[in-house]
């Protein structure tokens, strides 16, 4: 008799774990949605302004206004002195791989710099945080207040500060390590480089008849890349945060399920326990009734 409310004590623990793990699958799965959407917007126009600096510097290239290209932002060192790497995790578990692939990936990366390159680490997520304390490993800067819905104010900030540090000379290469956002059945952990913004005409989708397109500029050129690079810049670390979001979610939408079909089978794992027990008990009473029953006659 014992064992068998043992079992029914478990089961009911199971069954109540299998309800958490379903509801927070489908949190996840409307989350994931509203995030997928959010990111999606995010890449066309990331790529749009990608398009638009490509064609505008190849343009003013060709016309011989080497002046008018020499962007900050867009100069590429001759030598990296400085470096700085932001490391984007979350501020909650129960999501799978999610913060180990990011961590492995920035992990490489520590491990195969170059040791004469100074670098500086900034970590998002308490995850990361907890991580690199526990590793006790130096970091200058930590962000906790970013969710599944970051606002281009929050991420307008950071990149403000960023831009200024490189235009300073104070960093020389600003990398970003997070998850990319490739598909529903792919996401990838990353390391991106994104200052300089010296890569642009590979992303661009534009063609080569493009390239050589003749540009009227009003106002002079060099008041039109001083909107769009930064804004380029801006659109490109807003989607590493929004890429980051959307496949936390889908992280943990995959590990609830996973954990729900987990929960299902030991559920009828402990049912088929259960009525071997209460079966072998049954048996047991009767043995016992006929037992005494032979022996009063």
């Amino acid at each position: 008799m014992a064992k068998a409310r043992a079992i029914v004590k478990r089961l009911k623990a199971v069954r109540n774990i299998k309800k958490i793990t379903r509801t927070m699958e489908l949190v996840a799965t409307a989350k994931f949605k509203k995030a997928m959407e959010r990111a999606l917007e995010a890449t066309a126009y990331t790529r749009k302004l990608a398009e638009i600096v490509a064609d505008v510097s190849a343009s003013l290239g060709e016309s011989g206004e080497e002046s008018a290209v020499s962007h900050p932002l867009l100069a590429v060192r001759p030598q990296v002195k400085k470096r700085l790497l932001l490391v984007i995790t979350s501020n909650r578990g129960l999501c799978g791989g999610y913060n180990a692939g990011v961590l492995r990936v920035a992990g490489q990366l520590l491990r195969s710099r170059d040791l004469a390159v100074s670098l500086d680490m900034e970590v998002s997520g308490k995850r990361g945080i907890n991580f690199y304390k526990f590793q006790r490993q130096p970091v200058v800067r930590t962000y906790t207040q970013f969710e599944d819905k970051p606002t281009f104010a929050q991420i307008e900030e950071i990149a403000n500060r960023i831009m200024d540090q490189y235009i300073a000379g104070e960093i020389d290469q600003f990398d970003v390590a997070f998850m990319q956002f490739q598909g529903i059945a792919k996401q990838k952990p990353v390391v991106e480089t994104l200052l300089p913004i010296g890569n642009l005409e590979s992303e661009s989708t534009a063609t080569e008849a493009d390239a050589t397109t003749d540009y009227e500029f009003l106002p002079s050129p060099e008041e039109i890349l001083g909107e769009i690079v930064p804004a380029s810049f801006k659109a490109r670390l807003f989607k590493c945060f929004l890429d980051a979001a959307v496949s936390e979610q889908v992280f943990r939408m995959v590990a609830m399920k996973g954990a729900t079909e987990s929960a299902n089978d030991m559920i009828k794992s402990l049912k088929q326990r259960y009525n071997r027990a209460r079966q072998s008990q049954i048996t047991s009473e009767l043995s016992e009734i006929i037992g005494g029953a032979a022996a009063l006659e």
